[in-house]
Order: structure tokens, then sequence, then C-alpha cells
């Protein structure tokens, strides 16, 4: 059996069994969507965010577009991982770097959000609007108060998603090199950092491959580190005749050189199928953003997007997923 390594228990992990004839990996929460799109007074949408174990429940940062379609990121709590109090105002963060906090609180909006804890504290990454789109980064003790720091990369980029531990005593971050508007193009890169301001060693990882994941991919999840490789959920688009339509795939990085892909999914783990997913504000999107795990069971948790619109659960079993990845390999 597989192991989740850097794993905590997690017995109240959200969670609900394989349906009686399922044979796929993942399956939804048959309650979704679990966050509407107007669960706050000011929102048109929320979707895209980012949750992680707090306390005794849950804790994160939510992408919501406001009524005037502002993106920005608003905090939540929860105590079961599924019904969410969020604030109606939007995280106000301070700057971490006293000698020019001006320039690094510059944004013209925030969106995608990520969340991870690493050593002492919770870091968030997201899509910041710095003369077009780039990784911003910030953290977070408590939820209460926010520190923003120097964005991570030149514009233009997005899908900003860091690794849960520093790796050969680098901090590590994927990315995906973007243009301005709707990027009819994109590869996973990553990056390093001594100290989570200046990054570089800057390394392929995958490019798009056909099919569901022919256009452009991206990061989704903090990747989750298991005994067989770094499993990384990733979201691919296909341009159809009717616009681009987001699924999800899953590949294994390698433990110590994550910029090798030892294997990756050739078919979709999920496609937008149900109503929710495939009618909205950006018909056909599920965009996964956070996972959770309870080492103890294997158990998987994932929060994604759907239609850009609201936020589902979809659940699958560590050993499942390593499997099918592995069995359905494009490597």
């Amino acid at each position: 059996m597989a192991k989740i390594l850097n794993g905590a228990s997690l017995p109240n992990i959200p969670w609900q069994d394989k349906p009686a004839g399922c044979a796929a990996p993942i399956w939804r929460y048959d309650k979704n969507p679990i966050i509407p799109r107007d669960l706050i007074p000011s929102s048109n949408s929320i979707f895209n965010s980012a949750a992680v174990p707090f306390k005794e429940g849950y804790a994160g940062v939510f992408r919501c577009d406001d009524k005037a379609r502002s993106m920005n990121i608003h905090c939540g709590f929860s105590k079961d991982g599924y019904n969410w109090d969020l604030d109606d105002d939007v995280v106000i963060f301070e700057s971490a770097d006293s000698s020019d906090g001006k320039e690094v609180l510059n944004s013209q909006y925030k969106y995608d959000p990520r969340v991870v804890f690493i050593e002492d504290r919770y870091y968030i990454t997201w899509c910041n609007g710095y003369h077009g789109p780039t990784i911003g980064v910030g953290y977070t003790y408590d939820f209460k108060t926010f520190y923003a720091m120097e964005n991570a990369f030149l514009p233009f980029n997005r899908n900003g998603v860091l690794f849960p531990r520093k790796i050969n005593g680098k901090y590590v971050m994927l990315s995906r090199p973007s243009d301005n508007g709707h990027t009819p193009f994109g590869d996973i890169f990553i990056s390093q950092s001594p100290d989570m301001i200046h990054w570089g060693e800057h390394r392929h990882v995958m490019s798009p491959l056909g099919g569901w994941q022919s256009t452009k991919i991206g990061a989704g999840p903090i990747p989750i580190e298991t005994d067989e490789g770094w499993l990384l959920f990733y979201h691919g688009v296909l341009t159809s005749c009717n616009g681009y339509v987001y699924s999800f795939g899953a590949a294994i990085l390698d433990l110590e050189k994550p910029w090798i892909v030892k294997y990756r999914t050739h078919p979709y783990l999920m496609c937008p199928q149900r109503d929710y997913e495939c009618v909205g504000d950006v018909p056909n999107v599920v965009f996964p953003c956070a996972a959770l795990t309870d080492a103890d069971t294997n158990r998987i948790t994932i929060y994604y997007g759907a239609a850009d619109t609201v936020t589902g659960l979809a659940f699958c079993k560590l050993d499942d997923i390593l499997d099918y990845v592995r069995l359905n390999s494009a490597v």
C-alpha cells in the first residue's frame, strides 16, 4: 500500500464513500455544489478556491468575483469542510517589506488562490494583477492578519503552486507562463528559491499532449508527497468548437527532482458533466485548487471550481489514483 508522506492524521476530513457501481477512481459529492455563487452578499460567484486544516476545523482563501465583476480573494472558516462562513470583505494584505510597501501591495486583481502550510506559516499564492497577471505570494499565521511579499515572477504567469516543504534546501513552485489574455497555450514549469523571494533554476515539467489537455495545462492543488513520488493533480484545456473545456488529470513527479515526470494520465480523471459544471459564467469547467489528505486512511478530498461559478467536492483514495495514473500513463 502506498503511503502519504509529510501528511497528518485528518479523521474529520470531508468524505463520502464511493457510490455503488462507480468504476471511476474519483467521484463527486452528491450534494454539490457545497458553496453557491451567492453565499455572501457581495458575490457574483465563488470558485477556484483553497482550504487547509486549521485548529479544530478548516480555513481557506476563496476567489469571489463581486457584482461589479471584480476579482478578489476572501477568507473563510468551516468546522466540517462542507459548510463555510466567508467574510464578505476582501482580504487586506499588509506589506511584508517595510522599505517599499506601496509597491508590494500594488494589485489590480487577485484570483485562483492556493494555500499551504510550510514550516511556521500558511503561504498563499494567487494570480496577481501587476501590469498583467503574475504570481502573488503572501502569508498568514492566523487567517486574521495577512502579509504580501514580492511577486514571484515577471508578468505573464498563472497557476503558481508551492510544494509543501523545501526540497534539497529550497522552496519549489510550479507555474504556467502565459500571456495577458485568455492564453491559448501553456506548459508547466518549476522554479526554486532559497528565501521565497528570489526565484530561479526554472525548468520545464510538462507540455500539453492532445485531447482533453491539448491547448494548455496548469498545476492544481498543492502536490501530495507519497512514497512513490509527488502526486500532482493538474487541469488541462481542450479547445472545442464551442470554446475551452477544462478537465483534470494527475501526474507522479520524482520526489527529489520534481521536474521529472514519472507517470501522467492520458485519459482525464474528471471532466465537466454535471449541470453545475457545464452551465455557469464560464461553461464546461472543472478546476481543482485544493486537496485535503488523511495519512491514516489515504483518503483525498478535492475542492474544485465548477463553471467559474460555484465550488464542489470530489473524493478518491491514494492507491486507486496512483494505480490509475501508472496504468493509464502517457509517459
